[in-house]
């Protein structure tokens, strides 16, 4: 279980698929689904869509075209939010998310949701499971036009939330977006160690890991944020 200072983190800035959400739904949508779609729309065989999508995803990765909705839907000539939503079913929490971010509110912190997942994903997802009603603000990085994997988008959250770099701990399963953000001066930051709950563990020496948030609680809520003028 990390160990993280508590005292010294009044922000906190998560990211949702993996972290919040369990992966599961997004892999098997952009691995299995979606090849399955393009299959049936083309005529070509299943592994074939496979192999293209494949090596395109590794084109755009990491770029705001591969988070893009509207992007795959013109490239691949697909309703791609409707095919999302054929299988929203599979879209849940982690177990441990929503005790979590109960735990991060009650101690005073500052929690903003910052993902990667077009907007229209994004709205999908909180129909499916209500996850604003744990987070008062979520960001989408489309209204920036750049990803977590870039310095600019950092730039500009920064600029808009004014949050304090040595005081805002960062959460995500991404290993380069965890580095983007240790370059730009994120003081704390966490992994997910096992963000798809069809798939193993993840060993993570580069950053500190969490497999459950529950571990957290009690550190959490003994350590609240004294904002100026309350009283303890």
């Amino acid at each position: 279980m990390p160990t993280l200072p508590w005292n010294q983190i009044d922000t906190v800035l998560l990211d949702m698929d993996g972290t919040l959400l369990d992966l599961h739904y997004d892999n098997h949508f952009w691995t299995d689904y979606l090849p399955q779609k393009l299959a049936h729309a083309t005529g070509l065989h299943p592994d074939a869509c496979k192999a293209q999508l494949m090596s395109h995803y590794a084109r755009v990765s990491g770029q705001i075209q591969w988070y893009c909705l509207d992007y795959w839907a013109t490239q691949l000539n697909l309703d791609i939010l409707a095919a999302k939503r054929e299988i929203a079913h599979l879209i849940s929490l982690r177990p441990d998310t929503i005790a979590f971010l109960d735990a991060l509110k009650q101690s005073g912190r500052d929690v903003v949701l910052v993902t990667n997942s077009h907007p229209d994903g994004l709205t999908l997802k909180i129909e499916r499971t209500q996850l604003d009603a744990h987070i008062d603000t979520l960001i989408s990085t489309h209204e920036f036009g750049v990803t977590k994997e870039s310095q600019s988008l950092w730039q500009q959250l920064h600029h808009r939330l004014k949050f304090d770099p040595d005081k805002t701990l960062f959460v995500d399963d991404s290993l380069p977006i965890l580095t983007a953000a240790r370059e730009f001066g994120i003081a704390h930051l966490l992994a997910v160690a096992n963000p798809d709950s069809q798939q193993p563990v993840k060993q993570i020496t580069d950053f500190p890991a969490v497999t459950d948030y529950r571990d957290l609680i009690e550190a959490i809520i003994s350590s609240p944020v004294q904002h100026a003028g309350t009283e303890q």
